[in-house]
């Protein structure tokens, strides 16, 4: 039986159990970077580059023309100068065609780490449930590893969330082993009524808030509105074709 397991934060990411070749890594940074790459390719993006920091990020826009990219950013939830600030309605409007160089503190630093998964998504609430039906042929012989990105090595409220959600969308699908790590995930989304709220509540959130920064939370709150599954591949986020369809 697929076993679906749980890692809470980035730090807990082990290279050496998870290039084993038997794990299909899912990562969630729903306040914000994963929101915004799904919600930036929906927009039409070509193409997501997620980079470890800003310096990385810039060196890589010196390989493209201005008008093919947007770079946007943010360093402990503070922007970056020169760069767009990574909030999924912003980069709406001008993303479309375009590569988005993508550089968090948490969020992309998480999908770097996990590069070395035998194959890597990046799910949020807008497509879960279209995560989840990608996973459904996975062999039994490999694990499901739930990733939160987490906030600066602590717990974060909205990707625990968004982890029980994937999980909850996940075990529709048919018969899985559940680590206790998964199944706490699994049964605090089941007990939540408005992910709206929810997501205002959290650490993020509450600063996403203060900065009057709604209509991302709104965004970032609409489950299964997309889908679309984005993969990591070769450093490259891009649309799965075969089990993707936009709206």
């Amino acid at each position: 039986m697929t076993k679906i397991h749980l890692l809470m934060k980035k730090e807990e990411i082990k290279e050496e159990k998870i290039t084993d070749g038997k794990k299909h890594a899912v990562v969630l940074d729903v306040l914000l970077a994963t929101t915004t790459i799904v919600s930036a390719l929906k927009d039409g993006a070509k193409e997501v580059i997620p980079v470890l920091h800003s310096n990385e990020a810039m060196d890589l826009a010196k390989e493209f023309q201005k008008e093919e990219y947007v770079l946007a950013g943010e360093l402990d939830a503070k922007p970056i100068e020169g760069f767009v600030y990574p909030s999924p309605t912003l980069i709406r409007e001008s993303i479309n065609g375009k590569t988005l160089i993508l550089s968090t503190t948490n969020g992309t630093v998480a999908l770097r780490k996990s590069s070395p998964a035998n194959k890597v998504y990046i799910a949020s609430l807008l497509n879960n449930p279209a995560v989840a039906s990608a996973l459904k042929n996975i062999p039994e012989d490999q694990t499901i590893l739930v990733i939160c990105s987490g906030n600066s090595g602590e717990t974060s409220l909205e990707d625990f969330f968004g982890a029980g959600h994937l999980i909850d969308c996940i075990v529709k699908n048919g018969e899985y082993e559940l680590t206790d790590a998964a199944k706490s995930a699994l049964y605090f989304y089941r007990g939540q009524e408005d992910p709206y709220e929810l997501l205002l509540d959290s650490y993020v959130g509450k600063l996403l808030d203060k900065h009057n920064q709604h209509e991302d939370l709104k965004v970032a709150a609409s489950k299964g509105i997309t889908t679309i599954v984005p993969i990591l591949k070769n450093g490259k986020v891009v649309i799965e074709p075969s089990c993707s369809a936009k709206f």
